[in-house]
């Protein structure tokens, strides 16, 4: 099964100079914790609630000055719609992540979470594998 029957094709995303609060907002409102930045559609970073709390809360900075290219992660893990949904498993697992960009050349077109795969009932042992990697912060 490809990444593409499984993905959400509605992505929410901000700019590169989207403020901390707006990229925070987005999460409360959307119950996600990463949200990818893109210019022109184009995926440039990701940013994690717990970027959020680690380069922003923690350092006592000011979150409404703080702009999202500012903390981002440039280095976005992302999937094609066209890669196998094992792939995508295994991606999530190695790289400790929950939700993978869906792109195509470039260009966001959908998201794939790790929920997706359980939900779906697709490889539901990986997808397992790759949440018990997550919660215990496994390094591979």
């Amino acid at each position: 099964m490809k990444v593409r029957d499984v993905m959400t094709n509605q992505v929410d995303w901000v700019t590169p100079n989207a403020s901390i609060v707006e990229v925070a907002r987005l999460m409360k409102n959307k119950d996600v914790g990463s949200i990818p930045v893109c210019e022109d559609k184009k995926v440039v970073g990701i940013i994690t609630d717990r970027d959020i709390v680690l380069r922003v809360v923690a350092d006592g900075l000011n979150s409404e000055s703080k702009r999202a290219k500012d903390i981002m992660n440039s280095q976005v893990i992302t999937v094609t719609a066209d890669q196998d949904v094992h792939e995508a498993a295994h991606l999530m697992s190695e790289y400790q992540i929950r939700r993978l960009p869906v792109v195509e050349q470039g260009t966001i077109i959908g998201i794939v979470a790790l929920g997706d795969l359980a939900i779906e009932k697709i490889h539901v042992n990986e997808a397992g594998d790759a949440l018990s990697d997550i919660s215990q912060g496994a390094h591979h």
